[in-house]
């Protein structure tokens, strides 16, 4: 008889630097994110500078970078992937500009300095995927080999938010209290926000960083509702946009959480909320840390 750890799979492989090509049309068909990092490197990069980007998938960010940059190093672990998007880049008229590595970006570091490094490894929460990880690694690394100043990050900051909210967990009569995924421009009408998001953690790239992601403060609802969730944002600041006065922005998808115990409550309760997760962590583990207690 098979019991559980039969069934076990390293999380590494089914996300982190390990994007299998099926998720990869999801991807690209987000308009959003496309048009975010295409907008943001034309503003980054300087004319005829250097690109590295981690994670370099079926090469459409590459892609962009290779508009305006004379060199991109694009590093990918997963064989298929690179042939892809070697493929891809030749169709597209770039390649001669794009070099391919197969290789993992935790270790890699470009034969030379380069002005901007692109690195999108990003999950709702920063959870999962290996972003923070990568980067830290990075900057020792290329500190260590080249001595000089840090390219530029895109994206250059990440946004965490938590928010109250109350979840229809309800599917044709059968209750399923599970995580679940919204579109962060529209968020779906299984959830009502209860309160106003509050940010937890700003992470500044090019700055020293914490691998610990955590909250502990008040939550005050602002509507009646069955409070059972907590639903979790990140926007990525992808570039800063003078023009704009503002800066080029792309939401993960929004995650929403159960909470133990659901609580009947009014406007105007408050809530001590509390969860601790390290960057990486499977979604389990960090939904495991959370509690919420009336006040």
């Amino acid at each position: 008889m098979l019991d559980s750890s039969d069934f076990n799979i390293e999380d590494d492989n089914m996300l982190g630097q390990f994007i299998p090509m099926h998720y990869h049309y999801q991807m690209l068909t987000d308009e959003n994110r496309m048009a975010g990092f295409k907008s943001a490197l034309d503003i980054v990069i300087p004319s005829g500078g250097k690109v590295l980007e981690l994670g370099g998938g079926t090469g459409a960010i590459s892609f962009f970078a290779a508009q305006k940059s004379a060199r991109v190093y694009s590093v990918e672990r997963l064989p298929e992937l690179v042939q892809c998007a070697k493929d891809l880049l030749t169709e597209n008229g770039c390649a001669d500009k794009v070099e391919f590595i197969l290789g993992d970006a935790l270790t890699y570091l470009p034969p030379e300095p380069v002005d901007v490094v692109i690195c999108e490894m990003l999950h709702a929460g920063l959870l999962r995927e290996k972003q923070l990880e990568i980067i830290k690694s990075f900057k020792k690394r290329y500190a260590e080999k080249f001595k000089g100043p840090l390219p530029v990050f895109v994206p250059f900051a990440t946004v965490l938010s938590v928010e109250p909210v109350c979840a229809d967990f309800s599917f044709q009569g059968f209750q399923a209290p599970i995580s679940l995924f919204e579109a962060p421009t529209q968020p779906s009408a299984r959830s009502q926000s209860l309160g106003e998001p509050v940010p937890y953690c700003v992470v500044e790239y090019q700055d020293t960083f914490s691998m610990d992601l955590s909250f502990s403060d008040e939550l005050t609802l602002q509507a009646d509702g069955a409070f059972n969730a907590l639903r979790f944002m990140t926007r990525n600041l992808l570039a800063i946009a003078p023009r704009m006065g503002g800066s080029v922005d792309w939401n993960n998808q929004n995650l929403i959480l159960p909470i133990k115990t659901p609580v009947t409550a009014k406007a105007g309760d408050r809530f001590k909320v509390s969860f601790d997760y390290e960057a990486g962590a499977a979604i389990r583990t960090m939904q495991n840390t959370i509690e919420v207690k009336k006040l």
